[in-house]
């Protein structure tokens, strides 16, 4: 039994349950281990502001991994610790193709969410839990021109997330020509968060980076780490964690390359995997 000191845990779909809730029990866990000093992070495709500051408070949780590795935060100051960002020239003419889309897209830029003006209507369309979809809804700043944002302000872009809504036989419309439009620019790295959705970071970031940079600047050696997640987006941070643990819910592909499976996210899954390694 490796001696763990960092657990790295993904929201929707992990520490979440389906209402984008933390239950009671994987609270109670959480602080129970960081009572211990060992260090809880979240580890996530949103930006810092779409972590769930309320209900972790309290927990001990301090640090995050965010928009899928390219952005790590201190929690308690706001602080971006390491960026791995997008600059302009290699976004601008991804975001030109995905203008021409029928999809919703979110931009995660200095830890905050931009969303295109042409997408409120598409945001209403998505066939994502509630919970998502008001998220999605609510926490966005609308940009009547995102490439004139970028521009003007000489931004880089930690991650993109594009959602897709269904045509009338139930496919997804555009989803295939961007993924392919995507996977064929070797610049950047696509994976899907959940729901069938498309993210893309730089090349070399990913939550297994971010992971392994979080643990150099804490101190901490990588095989004493943990991480829990569901998804595509998580893959990379379970193969580069000590113990790599998928959620009961995940996807068959995560669950091969995990060394533990643990109960679904309704379920309590991280504090059955937080008891089962650790406590």
């Amino acid at each position: 039994m490796k001696d763990i000191k960092l657990v790295a845990l993904d929201l929707d779909g992990t520490l979440f349950d389906n209402s984008s809730h933390i239950s009671e029990r994987n609270l109670t866990a959480i602080r129970s281990i960081t009572d211990k000093g060992i260090h809880v992070v979240i580890s996530t495709g949103r930006p810092f502001e779409g972590i769930p500051f309320n209900q972790i408070k309290g927990t001990g949780i301090n640090y995050a991994i965010t928009a899928n590795g390219s952005g790590i935060y201190e929690i308690s100051t706001g602080k971006c610790l390491y960026e791995n960002a997008m600059d302009e020239e290699l976004v601008t003419p991804i975001l030109n193709f995905l203008l021409t889309r029928d999809i919703h897209m979110d931009a995660f830029i200095g830890g905050k969410g931009y969303t295109p003006v042409q997408c409120v209507e598409t945001a209403q369309k998505l066939t994502v839990p509630s919970s998502i979809k008001n998220y999605i809804i609510t926490t966005r700043t609308r940009l009547d021109n995102i490439l004139q944002f970028i521009h003007e302000n000489q931004l880089k872009v930690q991650k993109m997330t594009l959602n897709f809504y269904p045509a009338a036989d139930g496919t997804l419309i555009d989803r295939e020509t961007v993924r392919k439009f995507l996977v064929s620019n070797p610049s950047i790295t696509t994976v899907c968060g959940g729901y069938n959705n498309l993210e893309f970071t730089r090349a070399d970031a990913n939550k297994g980076v971010g992971l392994r940079k979080l643990a150099e600047i804490l101190g901490v050696n990588p095989d004493a780490t943990m991480a829990i997640g569901d998804t595509e987006n998580d893959l990379a941070i379970i193969e580069a964690a000590g113990i790599g643990v998928a959620m009961g819910n995940a996807t068959d592909a995560v669950k091969t390359r995990a060394d533990y499976v643990t109960t679904t996210n309704t379920k309590d899954g991280v504090a059955a995997a937080i008891e089962h390694f650790i406590l």
